[in-house]
């Protein structure tokens, strides 16, 4: 046939094709044309006679053909019919001439080409299958029809290139090729293939699709790879027919070979393929991966795969939920539509390969985890995670292990979840249960960037998610809240605390879930309360008739509380109450409802009112809960500043101003009526020349009132207010407050306050306090607390002032605090059991008095008796290293300050016996260290005409300074988290941690963190200065004997002022906030305040790297002055805190020549007496622990120390030291000896195991390094002979056992295959590690001997180890063939000295029969192996020389 030609020429263009198709067509119709008008009737009458007595009727126009018998039962009649018919086999062409007319109608094509319908005609037995196949079908499964109906049916193809098929047209190209799907039989498959391919080559694309997908169902298994061959090379031309090719491809039965390949080229197409296209590919690439190829595969997609690509522009994103109120057949909304199912049928794909195809999770788990850059982490990384721990119950626990590494190593940031649920919300929100899963368990860890990760994952899935989420979000965080746990409360209350402020609306929904935290409030501290009430004020009144229930609920609890007699419950009360105030009390917006405007002011008014009477009457009899009103009110106008409406307060503010003068302010004069225990004496009197008006602070006749009216309980007992001192520093707080929000920051109408003098008595105590009952000697200490209290809230109140005067006496001032605080040393020190009066009332009372009170004596006595007992414990070799051994790390439980005041008060500063009653004081505001930018201040002295007289310069002397920067430290430790910092999971008990805090707590560490860079050039500058005095110390060399007592009290201060301000940039750089990206430009910022030091005006362009390098070698400019070694140990943290951002080569070489010079630095305190104690100690671990992990060669370090420094020791005197390293002494060797076995132990870590392949130069190389091991490890277990105290002997035991499990697993390989090339080095190690063991074996004796439980602990995993060392060794020259070299003797049990233990022969007989059985199992792992051993009892004769 003509067409049947023309179709295997497939070399034609397509346009050839297509017009030699439509031609070939056209001749043969009217060659079929002139058949039929000259014999037309006969082939039409044998097409249909021939159908109708096999069983089928043909339908013209709409109808269904007809099917009156089986399927099977038509085909074997027609084909019957055919064979014999007379004309056979002409009559086959006359049946398909009958066709080919037959369908040339389309009607009657479509026809043919649907199924047929069954019916049953009169009489007939035969049952019909419901379902028959078309006409077309049912010939083609007829042998003798097959050939000629596909030719014909491919002939029609052309027909239809050019057809539009609308939404409910008939698609003829796709209704013939399913005819060809699912033959029982094709006659010739490979011609019917080789034409379908022929016809893909020359057809529009979407015949070509149909085509292509098709063939999966046509072809027979031994054409699959071939057409698959195909169909890849037809992928590599064009994009247009991805999808098909793939999807067609993944139902083929490929090749390995061929499969990688394909794999490859869609690998390639997908960072460019159509996002609708994306499902299709993604889902072949995972199809069929191998376990040996699954994480490669896995980690090319997910490189290639970016989800950017899949997100709309973020202007639609974000007017997403505009659109959908628009109308829904918007193209801007269709668009977001089909981008969101796209990705969503995405991640189907992915959910299916991942939950039936345990490679492929496995494979996404190892390619994030193999991650190791920040930058290469991605949104996709995150929601793979989500999306196996959701699918996969295996993975979960590993899945949860990657992304807590993840987020610990700051790879997947809060930012990029926060991207996560913004674009992909959809996605996402199908792994809900596993997102509440992790984020609940997330805010147990002991991890501050994690539980930061879990709150945020709380906060965008309520923003994010539907209703339902939303509920079960708020549920998750109600029952952190109620659960008791301190980290969790906080964290779940700051999330409820965000979301109320964000989306107060949608959480209005859920206040009835929110309100049930009222039920748990008993475990609530006060700030904790604080923020409960803040939300549900917050939510009660934003809006007025939804939250009228909530405020009910909260007036309720609030009367309950303040009505108690419990001081806890009254003190809820006030802080609630107080919260409540400034939510009613906010300024409103002018568009508040016109009409009803007056009703809500004056229901907003009554609120108030009653709120106002209520607290005020409950406060009016008990100073202390009047106290933590005035603070409460105080800190509400503070943190509200400029919000609130004072109008409604106007009439508190009022009785304020009035009350506070009468209460504690009375006129000076130079006596004062009544009779106290000390006579009163006006002192600290700033305003000496205004003798006109003056006015005193009438504090030692309120003290003597206050404490007589303890004695004489009941005898005021009227409805009077009670005027207490302890009211009088939070009164003026809140006084000065209001005054300076009504008057717009000026504090002129009460600035008298600041220069007036106070009534005390003499205080002169020298010598005088032991003469003082204990009733006059606590009556003193009370004073001196109120009076330091009010000093401290002077300096909060005026300490902004920018008057030269006003600021003079400011730092005049922080004098006077420093002077009375020397003198409450003193008086502290004489009354052992004193409690001071509160000074900070919203913290748990009777859970901080009873430690603080235990912690300040009982330490102030320690610390006396360990002074008094220093010079005995020189030779006390024994109890000094036993002390070591618990104290030379750091202490988890002691805060760096805590330290460092411990490191005082063993080195006798008076001063820091105060730290222990630091929850006494009031707390200083931030703003006062602003005093830090003081230099010199000229405070005019005036005369009573006003003239100048004289000029007096006020300086900030070293006591202020220290006194600022001890106050400073403390806070930012508080605040500032450093980022190794890890949560205690199980604190031992529970207590109020913000204590003294309360101020600062309101604002975040960021606030906080920019404060301190702020103060970075005054701090720079006062460093400079301590630089400079201890420069010229050490240049001028004073004799320190000449003047002892003020000499050493001045260089104990600038010491002490030296280690705060190292403290200070310590807290600061090592904040783990700066890892976060919003805190970039605050890092630069500081660093840039260091690095301009060093290059003025020219840092403002340098790159991070060059300000991190100046600064660094700003700080390191530092290193010759240090005073003290907590100095310089504190200076090293803080250069490695800057260093490690990020650590460069160089710098390593520094931070280790830094350490071992302070470790060879000799540390002599002022008096002559060299450092120590158990907080030098830990310095000295963490310090030599820098120097080791820093240096660029650790064995050789240990064997210098081990070699040079512990013989020198060994050669001194009983109180001497080493003289190379100064800082190694009898009492601090233990400290250095467990750093050395550890460090030893971990660096052979590092050494790769031996493998078959390794050459021989790295096999040797490998041998050296373990021969230094070894001989280094054999140094340090023979030091026990001469250091044999027990923390030495339990480090010998634990780190013996580790260095030998290591030498099994690491270097017995190597042994193996280098034994042959380099026999003398693996027998002389072998031989030096021998004598080790042997060493370690006598510790096992000694420590049975003595039955010291301690050590007899380690002993049986160590015997363990050595004896599997003796048998590794056996198997080492077994597979040399060796064996004969290797012989066991008895090793007898010896002492530490060498000597034998003859325990055997004293016991009695039975014992001894007893030992003697069990000796056999124990002796062996100190066998003798290798060589010749004096201590061999048995053995197998002497062994050889050589192998």
């Amino acid at each position: 046939m003509v067409s049947k030609r023309k179709l295997s020429k497939v070399d034609a263009s397509e346009e050839s094709c297509k017009t030699d198709l439509s031609k070939t067509k056209k001749s043969r119709i009217s060659d079929k044309e002139n058949v039929s008008a000259h014999g037309g009737a006969e082939n039409e009458g044998v097409f249909e006679e021939l159908l109708r007595t096999s069983g089928i009727i043909l339908k013209a126009g709409e109808g269904q053909n007809e099917i009156a018998v089986d399927q099977m039962a038509f085909q074997k009649k027609l084909c019957l019919a055919l064979e014999k018919h007379p004309t056979y086999p002409s009559v086959v062409k006359q049946f398909i001439s009958g066709l080919e007319s037959h369908i040339k109608d389309r009607n009657q094509f479509k026809n043919c080409l649907l199924p047929c319908a069954p019916i049953r005609t009169e009489g007939s037995s035969t049952l019909v299958h419901s379902y028959c196949e078309s006409l077309i079908k049912l010939l083609l499964g007829i042998k003798i029809l097959q050939p000629a109906v596909v030719t014909l049916l491919l002939e029609k193809i052309p027909e239809f290139f050019f057809d539009t098929v609308g939404t409910f047209g008939t698609n003829f190209p796709r209704l013939i090729v399913n005819q060809f799907k699912w033959l029982d039989r094709l006659l010739d498959s490979q011609d019917l293939v080789k034409k379908l391919m022929q016809m893909v080559s020359v057809s529009p694309v979407p015949i070509q699709h149909d085509i292509i997908t098709s063939l999966p169902e046509i072809l027979e298994d031994s054409q699959q790879s071939e057409v698959a061959r195909e169909l890849s090379l037809l992928l590599k031309q064009g994009r247009r027919l991805t999808v098909p090719i793939l999807d067609t491809l993944f139902r083929l039965d490929l090749d390995a070979d061929l499969l990688a390949e394909v794999r490859q080229s869609a690998m390639t197409i997908v960072p460019s393929v159509k996002l609708e296209d994306l499902p299709v590919v993604v889902k072949f690439i995972l199809h069929n991966v191998k376990t040996a190829d699954a994480v490669e595969v896995i980690s090319d997609l997910r490189k290639n795969l970016d989800l950017s690509s899949c997100v709309l522009p973020l202007q639609i994103l974000g007017s997403q939920k505009k659109l959908k109120s628009q109308v829904q057949g918007s193209p801007s909304m269709s668009q977001v539509t089909t981008s969101q199912n796209c990705v969503k049928l995405l991640f189907d794909v992915i959910k299916l390969a991942v939950r039936f195809q345990k490679d492929v999770s496995e494979a996404w788990i190892k390619a994030i985890e193999n991650s190791t850059s920040v930058s290469d982490h991605k949104v996709l990384d995150l929601i793979i995670l989500l999306l196996i721990h959701s699918t996969n119950t295996k993975n979960r626990k590993q899945t949860e292990k990657v992304l807590r590494s993840k987020i610990r190593l700051g790879c997947i940031s809060e930012q990029l979840m926060q991207n996560a649920f913004q674009d992909h919300s959809v996605v996402i929100r199908d792994f809900f249960p596993s997102i509440l899963a992790l984020a609940q368990t997330f805010l147990h860890s002991a991890h501050p960037a994690i539980v930061s990760f879990g709150s945020c994952m709380y906060k965008q899935a309520f923003a994010a998610f539907d209703s339902y989420c939303q509920q079960e979000v708020v549920t998750a965080l109600v029952t952190h809240v109620c659960s008791g746990n301190e980290t969790e409360l906080d964290i779940s209350l700051d999330v409820l605390t965000d979301l109320v402020v964000l989306h107060t609306s949608l959480l209005m929904r859920y206040a009835i879930f929110v309100k049930t935290i009222l039920d748990s409030t008993q475990k609530l501290n006060p700030c904790q309360i604080r923020k409960l009430f803040y939300i549900l004020s917050t939510l009660a009144f934003s809006q007025r008739q939804a939250g009228s229930y909530i405020q009910d609920d909260m007036h309720m609890v609030i009367r309950k509380w303040l009505s108690s007699t419990v001081p806890n419950h009254k003190q809820m009360g006030i802080i609630g109450a107080v919260t409540m105030i400034g939510s009613v009390a906010l300024k409103r917006n002018e568009g508040d409802g016109s009409l009803e405007r007056p009703e809500l002011n004056s229901e907003r008014d009554g609120q108030l009112s009653t709120l106002l009477d209520l607290v005020g009457f409950c406060c009016e009899q008990t100073p202390e809960v009047l106290a933590l009103y005035y603070d409460e009110l105080a800190s509400l106008i503070e943190k509200q500043k400029g919000n609130l409406d004072l109008q409604l307060l106007e009439e508190f503010g009022k009785s304020l101003v009035e009350d506070f003068p009468s209460d504690f302010v009375v006129d000076l004069s130079p006596t004062v009526d009544g009779s106290f225990l000390f006579p009163v004496k006006s002192l600290y009197n700033l305003d000496e020349d205004e003798s006109q008006g003056a006015i005193a602070i009438n504090l030692l006749p309120l003290v003597a009132q206050s404490e007589l009216g303890r004695v004489a309980d009941g005898m005021s007992n009227q409805s009077k207010r009670v005027v207490s001192p302890i009211c009088l520093s939070p009164c003026f707080r809140l006084l000065r407050l209001y005054t300076a929000e009504q008057n717009g920051g000026s504090l002129e109408e009460i600035d008298a306050l600041l220069g007036c003098p106070l009534y005390l008595t003499d205080l002169a105590v020298e010598g005088k306090l032991d003469s003082l009952s204990k009733q006059e000697r606590e009556f003193l200490c009370s004073l001196l607390f109120y009076a330091l209290n009010w000093f401290r809230e002077v300096v909060n109140a005026f300490c902004q002032q920018q008057d030269a005067e006003m600021k003079g006496k400011v730092l005049t001032r922080l004098q006077n605090i420093t002077e009375l605080q020397t003198v409450l040393g003193k008086c502290l020190a004489a009354t052992p059991s004193y409690v001071p009066p509160p000074a900070t009332f919203d913290s748990e009372a009777l859970e901080a008095i009873p430690s603080i009170n235990a912690v300040g004596p009982v330490r102030k006595r320690n610390g006396r008796k360990k002074k008094a007992d220093g010079s005995k414990a020189g030779s006390a070799d024994r109890s000094q290293a036993d002390d070591s051994s618990e104290g030379n790390q750091p202490d988890t439980e002691l805060s760096e300050l805590e330290k460092a005041a411990a490191a005082e008060r063993e080195a006798g500063n008076p001063l820091a016996e105060l730290q222990s009653y630091r929850p006494y004081f009031r707390e200083l505001d931030l703003e006062v260290f602003t005093v830090l930018h003081c230099g010199l201040l000229t405070k005019s002295i005036l005369d009573t005409e006003m003239h100048t007289e004289a000029r007096e310069v006020v300086q900030l002397g070293p006591a202020e300074l220290c006194f600022l920067l001890d106050d400073l430290c403390w806070k930012l430790e508080h605040v500032l988290t450093p980022g190794s910092t890890r949560r205690v999971p199980f604190p031992k008990e529970r207590s109020y941690k913000d204590i003294g805090f309360s101020h600062l707590c309101q604002r975040s560490p960021k606030e906080i963190a920019t404060f301190v860079v702020n103060l970075l050039k005054p701090l720079c500058n006062h460093m400079e200065n301590m630089h400079n005095y201890f420069q010229a110390v050490v240049i001028q060399n004073q004799d320190v004997e000449d003047d002892p007592g003020l000499n050493i009290q001045e260089h104990q201060l600038m010491s002490s002022c030296y280690q705060q301000l190292l403290l200070t940039f310590r807290s600061l750089f090592a904040w783990n906030g700066f890892s976060q990206h919003e805190n970039a430009d605050l890092l630069r910022s500081a660093l840039q305040v260091l690095a301009d030091r060093l290059k003025p005006g020219e840092t403002e362009f340098l790159l991070l790297e060059e300000l991190i390098s100046e600064s660094f070698h700003y700080l390191l400019n530092f290193q010759q002055s240090v005073p003290s070694f907590q100095c310089a140990f504190i200076l090293t943290q803080l250069l490695i805190a800057i260093a490690e951002k990020p650590m460069a080569g160089w710098k390593k070489e520094k931070m280790a020549s830094l350490a071992k010079q302070f470790l060879c630095q000799s540390w002599v305190r002022p008096g002559g007496d060299r450092e120590k104690g158990s907080q030098f100690n830990s310095a000295l671990h963490t310090l030599l622990c820098v120097y080791l992990e820093h240096t660029d060669n650790v064995l050789k370090a240990i064997e210098e120390i081990s070699s040079v420094g512990v013989p020198e020791l060994m050669n001194s005197d009983k109180d001497g030291c080493s003289s190379t390293y100064a800082t190694l002494s009898r009492q601090t060797f233990p400290v250095f000896f467990k750093v050395m076995m550890a460090q030893l132990e971990s660096s052979v870590k590092s050494i790769p195991a031996g493998k078959p392949s390794d050459s021989s130069e790295v096999q040797l190389e490998k041998l050296l390094r373990w021969n230094i091991a070894v001989r280094n490890f054999h140094i340090l277990i023979n030091l026990v002979k001469v250091f044999d105290s027990r923390p030495v002997l339990t480090i010998c035991l634990k780190y013996g056992r580790l260095f030998v499990e290591a030498f099994l697993k690491l270097a017995m390989p190597l042994l193996d295959y280098s034994f042959k090339k380099h026999r003398d080095d693996v027998q002389s190690l072998l031989k030096t590690l021998q004598l080790s063991t042997r060493q370690l074996h006598h510790m096992c004796g000694h420590s049975k001997i003595h039955q010291d439980i301690g050590l007899t602990n380690h002993v049986p995993m160590l015997k363990k180890s050595l004896e599997q060392f003796v048998y590794r060794v056996k198997a080492m020259l077994v597979f040399n063939h060796c064996q004969e070299a290797f012989w066991v003797g008895i090793l007898k049990n010896r002492d530490l000295q060498g000597e034998e233990i003859q325990s055997q022969v004293s016991e009695e007989r039975d014992s001894d029969e007893e030992d003697s059985a069990e000796s056999p199992a124990e002796e062996p792992s100190g066998s003798s192996t290798y060589g010749s051993d004096e201590d061999a009892g048995a053995g197998a004769g002497p062994p050889p020389r050589e192998p």
